[in-house]
């Protein structure tokens, strides 16, 4: 069993709602009959596939793998082998998870990934699998093994440890280990709690007892790469570039002839997302920007200069602001508010489709970490954190087919396939804003009120944080207005204002981030312009919470 429990989410690069899916590469046309049977489209790029087991981690393998410019998707472990048909496997990724291998009922390993003869790296849960499918024995460990530990090698000339040391820091999650090996398997790897940390038959086939694609692994990611290049001889060519010619290529076949809208919001994922749809199907991109009344300060002048100026794409600008807070009046609960904006969003599409006659599809700048907390795509490992409303909050009944086709990608690799798109720095590299805008800024109701005091708040944020030049330092920096109350002394006055919290936090992909430790001066500048530019604020407070055990939005 590998401890580690939470999220994962499926691979599908670009999402249609309904019952139709359409990868990231190009399907070969004609159904398969599923089967044990592996297949590859001709021309299919090359791909690691990683079978998702539950673990918390399982989409940091595929991070790692796509770090070292090799293509891979994640995608649940019981993926029949026809849903693969459109990759040129060239090796499967086992991932950890929650399970014990002999319980009733424990997740397996399906046929094909044997039956392939590919190269095979089993990493905790996977290991454990390898081994009880292929004859070997799992048992209960006495003493569970989790943090820190030291590997001692048993055998140093193998690939898989190419210029690693003989004993290296690893971390372990487990409470089971291997008591007997598979018929034909060796251990070339020992820690303190696993006499078995490692195995191999000696061709392509591995188990590791531990997390290599941890940052608490030191040298995890030379173990992943040698996997990848000495063992399962990948070519490494993946690139922002392939990824735009392939997205289109899939794009252009999904679309057809149809008409396509973008929900822009000015945001980096949606930005990035309709210049990519606008390069495969040109004019049948209509994007709509939205002013749902939740926006930063000056935001919405900005959007439309901004697209009107670096992209030659038909815009519409919709002020639908009395629309949406008509809608979150009284609201109070955080769900309740993304599903309502959720809905919102979608019913104005469907009215402003109306005046552009049939339209078809929809674009959405979904992406992983949206999905993950989301936890939408139907994997039972996976534990809903919040609802986003380009995931989670759409209407059941919608009319647009959504393409997503920045689904399974983490906010650096938005970036890279932007800059390769040609958008500018001030689009790429703008700080990640929610969907859902303020609204999940203002605890508790949503008012005009209180939305104009977040705004002047918020915007001294930024501005401080760009004349301390520290923005690009930082994932995202923002005032947060809750719904406490305190007393204050402003000049010989008492007061009774809000209580504005400062959430300002670095990450490198948002699945997890730290708060910033930020030079008192400048907090202490923020704090004293707030308080004294915007007179229903009286009292500021920093977030020093990380995530996990919180999330960087308050809501």
């Amino acid at each position: 069993m590998d401890t580690t429990t939470e999220s994962s989410a499926s691979a599908d690069r670009i999402r249609t709602s309904g019952d139709t899916e359409v990868a990231t590469y190009l399907e070969v046309a004609g159904a398969r009959e599923p089967g044990a049977v592996l297949t590859s489209a001709p021309n299919a790029p090359e791909a690691v596939v990683v079978l998702d087991y539950g673990s918390q981690f399982s989409m940091l393998i595929t991070r790692r793998i796509r770090e070292a410019s090799v293509y891979s998707e994640m995608v649940p472990w019981d993926t029949p082998a026809e849903k693969l048909s459109h990759l040129r496997v060239q090796a499967f990724i086992l991932s950890g998870g929650p399970s014990s291998v002999y319980e009733d009922g424990a997740p397996t390993l399906p046929a094909y990934v044997i039956n392939s003869g590919l190269p095979v790296l089993g990493i905790c849960y996977g290991m454990q699998l390898l081994t009880h499918t292929l004859g070997g024995r799992v048992e209960p460990s006495e003493e569970r093994e989790y943090g820190h530990a030291i590997l001692n090698l048993t055998e140093a000339a193998n690939p898989l440890f190419k210029g690693l040391p003989g004993s290296l820091p690893v971390w372990a999650s487990h409470g089971d280990k291997v008591t007997q090996l598979p018929p034909g398997f060796h251990g070339i790897a020992q820690s303190d709690n696993a006499p078995v940390a490692v195995m191999t038959d000696g061709a392509n086939r591995f188990g590791i007892l531990f997390h290599p694609e941890v940052v608490h692994t030191p040298q995890g990611d030379t173990l992943i790469r040698n996997f990848l290049f000495e063992v399962a001889n990948c070519s490494g060519d993946w690139t922002a570039g392939n990824f735009v010619d392939e997205s289109v290529e899939a794009i252009k076949k999904a679309v057809g002839n149809g008409q396509v809208i973008c929900a822009l919001s000015g945001g980096v994922d949606s930005a990035v997302a309709a210049a990519l749809v606008h390069r495969a199907v040109g004019e049948q991109l209509t994007c709509i920007f939205v002013d749902n009344g939740l926006l930063r300060l000056g935001e919405a002048e900005r959007v439309v200069e901004t697209f009107t100026k670096h992209m030659a794409i038909k815009l519409r600008h919709v002020d639908a602001t009395d629309r949406f807070l008509e809608q979150l009046a009284e609201v109070v609960n955080p769900e309740t508010k993304r599903k309502r904006i959720g809905e919102t969003f979608i019913r104005l599409f469907e009215d402003e489709t109306r005046s552009l006659g049939r339209v078809d599809f929809l674009v959405q700048g979904t992406t992983y970490p949206d999905v993950i907390e989301s936890a939408s795509t139907g994997n039972n490992a996976a534990v809903k954190i919040k609802s986003h409303h380009n995931v989670g909050g759409l209407p059941k009944d919608m009319r647009l087919t959504l393409i997503e086709p920045l689904r399974n990608l983490f906010k650096d690799e938005v970036r890279r396939v932007g800059k390769e798109l040609g958008l500018p720095d001030e689009m790429v590299f703008r700080q990640p804003f929610p969907g859902p805008g303020l609204a999940i800024r203002v605890i508790g109701e949503v008012t005009r009120d209180k939305l104009e005091v977040l705004r002047r708040a918020d915007w001294i944020v930024m501005d401080e944080i760009k004349k301390a030049q520290v923005y690009y330092d930082l994932w995202q920096a923002f005032a947060v207005l809750t719904d406490t109350k305190s007393v204050g002394v402003q000049g010989d006055f008492r007061t009774y204002g809000f209580t504005v919290a400062l959430r300002i936090v670095t990450a490198e992909d948002a699945m997890t981030a730290d708060w910033a430790r930020l030079p008192y001066d400048l907090l202490a500048a923020i704090s004293n312009r707030i308080t004294n530019e915007v007179r229903e604020i009286n009292r500021v407070v920093y977030d020093i919470t990380s995530k996990p055990p919180g999330t960087i939005e308050w809501e």
